[in-house]
């Protein structure tokens, strides 16, 4: 935990002690626990990855009206804490535009970004879009929409409520590939109950909050960014590939990196990313 003004910002470390130092933003929702599997993954990249829980989140005190670019004075603080003057950082889906603010905020520090499946600023002028008009341009999207114009809590409690109940019907904590067997029943084990419960359950205030940071101005200029961007997303997740198009055009220098799968990136691709946010 690190104290910044009259907030407690939560965190968990990850990887190698005295490893490359970075900062990983999780998507939206989440939190900083995460599953063994990413758990190895990130031990045996050689980097020391901090994982912060954006204000809302996981404890982590919320931060009513807060930009994509607030993230950016809470980093520089947990860097501060930690003794880093350098570090990398990456996000993926709704950490992706947390990770591109510290990019473009925090050039003398960040020496990477790396993110995955993010998404881009979303247009929400206008009445509300249409299915047709969201499968046309995923900017255009009713979440986003609702975030200016509605109301998102009942829809989002709804989702909350749903992965919960399939989770104690059975289901595992994490969705299969497409394709893959389903994993074991995540209500047989505690700590992926408490990772489910602490990301859909107590943190609905930071799922709100992203959402309305995404859909207002984010704070910060996309074509400031200098430092080496690379925008991953998978083979299958079409709105992601569209996403990063818009991304590429706006960032000088960015670098597409394709991977085999879907949202979230597999083992073999992850540990790709991570290389990367090492490179000199």
């Amino acid at each position: 935990m690190v104290r910044i003004g009259d907030r407690m910002l939560m965190y968990a470390v990850y990887g190698t002690a005295g490893g490359a130092p970075a900062l990983s933003f999780g998507g939206t929702p989440s939190t900083r626990w995460k599953r063994p599997e990413v758990v190895a993954t990130i031990e045996a990249s050689g980097l020391r990855m901090v994982m912060p829980d954006r204000p809302g989140y996981g404890g982590s005190t919320r931060q009513p009206g807060r930009s994509v670019a607030s993230v950016a004075s809470d980093a520089a603080a947990l860097a501060d804490s930690l003794g880093w003057d350098r570090f990398a950082v990456t996000g993926g889906s709704g950490g992706g535009p947390h990770a591109l603010a510290c990019a473009a905020l925090l050039p003398d520090r960040v020496t990477r970004c790396a993110v995955t499946a993010s998404n881009a600023p979303p247009i929400v002028d206008g009445p509300e879009p249409t299915e047709a008009e969201e499968q046309a341009d995923p900017r255009r999207n009713r979440t986003s929409w609702l975030a200016v114009h509605g109301d998102l809590r009942p829809g989002l409690e709804e989702t909350a409520r749903s992965i919960m109940a399939a989770v104690e019907a059975g289901g595992p904590e994490f969705p299969p590939d497409p394709g893959a067997p389903p994993g074991p029943p995540a209500r047989e084990d505690p700590e992926a109950v408490a990772r489910l419960a602490a990301t859909f359950v107590t943190s609905h205030d930071g799922w709100i909050d992203d959402h309305i940071a995404f859909a207002t101005p984010w704070g910060f200029d996309l074509g400031a960014i200098e430092v080496p961007v690379s925008l991953w997303h998978g083979s299958a997740d079409e709105r992601a590939g569209r996403y990063a198009e818009l991304l590429a055009a706006a960032i000088p220098h960015a670098e597409r990196r394709y991977y085999v799968g879907g949202h979230i990136p597999p083992a073999n691709a992850y540990r790709e990313l991570l290389q990367w946010l090492t490179l000199s």
